[in-house]
């Protein structure tokens, strides 16, 4: 409204608030009249120009983000954005990003980086599943005014399994200096457990399912081994024909495409005596020759560097 006095007039705001984020600009026309008869009038129309001010903080699309990346990324990778409006004009709007620094102690700026124009999250370094799963951290949405206003946002990063990991083989151990053999008495009827293969493999979910297949044996008809568990089993009666040496090559592959595997090698000796067993895997005896030599000149050499010792003890005493 307009007050008058005697040759000014003045132009002041209602009740309401004027906001900028709502109405930019005015144009308001304004009537003067005197008291004469008739009265005389003029007019004038005002643009009137509302100036921003930072009044308003920025405001993120979410209230918390989850972002997936797969591990053994490439270093730089952008994985996702954050975005936030700001309802201010010009500079009081301009936002940048900023990572809040640290978390719990940890550097994050050593995990991920932020565009503080756009806000896009890069990764910084290649994230290993086996190592790290998921870490948290918060990112600010700053204006630019003065003084800034800003908010920020929690972030949930997870790192998404890779097949990267072949399955290892627990047992039977495989060692290239001795031949371990799984004993099978001629007795022995279908569906005889011989040994089982144990498996693990340190990817996740149905990159760490394993099964197990037969590559190669010395008699296919003889033994299978078990798809999901790894148990070695006759297939038929065992005869007296059957060779006291036999031999399995087992692959343990996961369970996605392309597959990575392992194989093992189960030596079996189909006998009813020890005896036997070493009559067929020499191997087995020359080694445990090999052994029991080694054992001997280990003893025997730390005999000897104790004689050698308490003499040395005994000489200084007696100096």
């Amino acid at each position: 409204m307009v007050s008058r006095s005697a040759d000014v007039g003045y132009l002041v705001t209602k009740v309401v608030a004027i906001d900028v984020d709502s109405v930019s600009a005015y144009n308001i026309s304004v009537m003067c009249s005197d008291h004469g008869e008739p009265s005389l009038v003029s007019s004038l129309t005002l643009s009137l120009h509302v100036s921003d001010v930072n009044d308003n903080a920025p405001v993120l699309e979410k209230s918390s983000y989850e972002a997936f990346v797969m591990e053994n990324n490439s270093p730089g990778l952008s994985v996702f954005t954050v975005k936030a409006i700001d309802a201010d004009w010009n500079q009081n709007a301009r936002i940048s990003y900023m990572l809040e620094d640290p978390i719990n102690g940890v550097s994050v700026s050593s995990y991920v980086s932020v565009s503080a124009e756009s806000g896009v999250i890069h990764a910084v370094r290649s994230f290993d599943y086996e190592q790290i799963k998921e870490f948290v951290f918060r990112i600010k949405a700053q204006d630019g005014g003065s003084p800034p206003l800003y908010s920020n946002v929690t972030v949930k990063m997870k790192v998404q399994d890779q097949n990267d990991n072949a399955p290892q083989v627990l047992y039977p151990v495989q060692t290239s200096s001795s031949v371990i053999a799984e004993i099978v008495p001629r007795s022995a009827d279908v569906g005889y457990l011989v040994t089982k293969v144990v498996a693990v493999d340190v990817d996740s979910g149905q990159n760490a399912w394993l099964s197990y297949k037969v590559f190669k044996a010395s008699d296919r008809a003889l033994f299978e081994v078990g798809a999901q568990n790894g148990e070695i089993r006759t297939i038929r009666q065992v005869t007296d024909k059957d060779a006291v040496k036999q031999k399995l090559t087992v692959v343990v592959q996961d369970n996605r495409q392309p597959s990575r595997l392992a194989t093992v090698n189960v030596n079996v000796a189909v006998a009813d005596s020890f005896p036997e067993v070493l009559s067929e895997f020499s191997d087995f005896t020359h080694d445990k020759e090999y052994n029991d030599n080694l054992t001997f000149y280990l003893v025997l050499a730390l005999a000897v560097v104790s004689f050698l010792f308490i003499v040395s003890i005994i000489a200084i005493l007696a100096w």
